[in-house]
């Protein structure tokens, strides 16, 4: 039988402020809807097998991963990753501040240059990641800083950077999408961003679909889900969190919130706004919201 629950821990430091770590243990009760994140995502597949889906080039892609698979995620890269039925599947998943990372981007002046390669099976950064899995979660050693970097390193030297590769720079999806980023916690209808970037409805939506695989609608929904986590990082109040990032209701909120991070609010909050390493609870436990 399925286990419903999933073993999620969660890693922060206050010395790392540039870093955020997941570690996943049974997955396969988790379905991620398409979002995106702010940060550079870089994870490891540590068991099991799931399908990363991704848009680049105006391409779909979906490639199966599995145990010894290393996927990348560029900031605000819109995908998914998500087991079959009821297959086993854990991973570890490192959140890097973009900008932390133009500064040792040897070819960024100061801009954060994308990651050519979504997946490798790179032995030396599987170990890598793994080893540093063990250490934040496991072992209670807390490496130290140059060890992480190191990884880090490692992986921006396995998966390349394309400063030309900006998916959809210098393009009207690329101009709504910023439009929608800056101006996500108003009201806002697709007339209103057609209008901002000179386009129309149709050609608005036929381009954004092409550069980011998603509505415009669905990404004004997953800016104002990044902007929820921010505030619940700070510790908030959930209703309040909810009202200011334009949900309808608390509940609207929490169902929305786990259908694209795979946790409800109460968890995050508590694991990413508590001293490290936070632990969020089973999915089979009664939960306070």
């Amino acid at each position: 039988m399925a286990r419903a629950s999933h073993d999620m821990q969660f890693w922060r430091h206050p010395n790392l402020s540039w870093l955020e770590a997941r570690l996943t243990r049974d997955a396969r009760a988790v379905h991620y809807a398409r979002h995106s994140h702010d940060t550079l995502s870089l994870g490891a597949v540590l068991g099991g097998q799931s399908h990363y889906e991704y848009c680049h080039d105006g391409r779909e892609h979906v490639v199966p991963v599995s145990r010894g698979s290393v996927v990348a995620m560029n900031p605000g890269e819109v995908h998914a990753c998500n087991p079959g039925d009821d297959t086993p599947w854990s991973y570890l998943m490192l959140y890097i501040d973009p900008q932390w990372l133009a500064q040792r981007q040897p070819d960024a002046q100061g801009r954060f240059c994308p990651l050519s390669r979504r997946v490798s099976r790179n032995p030396g950064l599987y170990q890598a990641l793994s080893a540093l899995a063990a250490s934040l979660f496991e072992s209670g050693h807390l490496p130290h800083a140059d060890e992480i970097e190191g990884v880090i390193g490692q992986a921006l030297e396995v998966l390349g950077t394309s400063p030309q590769s900006r998916t959809g720079e210098g393009e009207v999806a690329a101009r709504a999408a910023a439009f929608i980023r800056q101006h996500c916690l108003s009201p806002l209808s697709l007339e209103q961003v057609a209008r901002a970037v000179g386009c129309s409805r149709f050609t608005l939506i036929r381009g954004f679909r092409r550069d980011y695989g998603i509505t415009p609608h669905a990404f004004l929904i997953d800016c104002r889900i990044r902007c929820g986590q921010h505030a619940l990082k700070r510790g908030a109040d959930i209703a309040e969190t909810a009202l200011s990032c334009r949900f309808a209701d608390q509940a609207h909120f929490q169902r929305t919130f786990k259908r694209l991070t795979a946790a409800t609010p109460q968890q995050y909050r508590q694991a990413t706004s508590a001293p490290w390493p936070a632990r969020w609870p089973s999915a089979a436990l009664p939960l306070s919201d």
